[in-house]
């Protein structure tokens, strides 16, 4: 089984370097015109593939990736850092979620442990 997830975007070169940065993985420009893949970051791993698209983001998305970091708030720095913003929090028992978003809004989460109070 191989496992790809893949983001749509209108600027894919800005998204592949946001997410490159992010998560410390190489992006690579892919034969189709406008595509970027990242990872694996091992033998038979996933891999993220942002595509393009000409619409913008409308709505909340239906999907999203969830990212568990160990220091919440410097994966939160690191994000504004790169363009994108945080939105909600959510606190189930000793964990928190971070809503965030990219430049374009894409919507994703980092998630931190009773260690972290951010």
């Amino acid at each position: 089984m191989w496992a790809e997830v893949t983001l749509d975007y209108r600027d894919t070169e800005r998204a592949a370097q946001f997410w490159s940065a992010l998560l410390d993985v190489p992006a690579r420009a892919q034969s189709r015109a406008g595509w970027f893949q990242l990872g694996p970051t091992v033998a038979g791993g996933p891999v993220i593939n942002i595509q393009p698209v000409a619409e913008a983001k409308v709505g909340k998305s239906r999907t999203h990736l969830d990212f568990w970091v160990d220091d919440l708030a410097s994966a939160i720095g690191l994000v504004e850092k790169l363009g994108g913003q945080a939105r909600d929090e959510h606190r189930e028992g000793p964990w928190i979620w971070r809503v965030m978003a990219d430049a374009e809004g894409v919507e994703f989460c980092l998630v931190g442990g009773p260690a972290d109070e951010a």
